[in-house]
């Protein structure tokens, strides 16, 4: 199945969309300039386009959007419970495994995290330290601060 590329500029950097006709694949910041231009991309991609400069604009705080990500059974009921994370909150590694019911499994939740292709779609960026400390974002700790941020601004906006 073909594979196809849409970049979009946000706030924070250039976001690079993939996926096949049907759904999206993975959403991840890249450090260039933006390449893939819409042409001849699949309204699945100018959906997601559409739907995360929403998000930026603080219009939107859910996808509609098909994903598709692949890994174990285990890596996708992590995905899971962090779409379970509410807009604008955050919960921290340990609160994430005790959600997979694997209290253990800190650390593998940690790295699972870090593989997560649907950056904001899969919310990633709400996973804090213990400590309450920002950890860990594969786009850069920055943005996931400004991420955090954000949604705080749309969720109270009075603050």
């Amino acid at each position: 199945m073909e594979t196809y590329k849409l970049d979009m500029n946000t706030p924070i950097g250039i976001l690079e969309i993939s996926g096949t006709e049907d759904v999206i694949q993975s959403i991840l910041f890249v450090e260039r300039e933006a390449t893939f231009l819409e042409q001849d991309v699949p309204d699945v991609l100018r959906q997601c386009r559409d739907e995360l400069n929403a998000y930026f604009r603080g219009e939107r705080m859910t996808f509609t959007f098909p994903t598709e990500q692949i890994g174990t059974d285990f890596q996708r009921e992590v995905w899971s419970a962090l779409q379970t994370i509410r807009f604008s909150k955050t919960a921290s590694y340990r609160e994430l495994a005790e959600r997979v019911k694997r209290p253990a499994a800190v650390r593998a939740v940690g790295a699972t995290n870090g593989r997560n292709r649907l950056s904001i779609v899969v919310p990633c960026h709400r996973v804090i330290g213990s400590n309450g400390k920002l950890t860990g974002y594969a786009g850069g700790l920055w943005r996931k601060e400004w991420l955090l941020r954000h949604e705080q601004r749309i969720a109270h906006p009075t603050q």
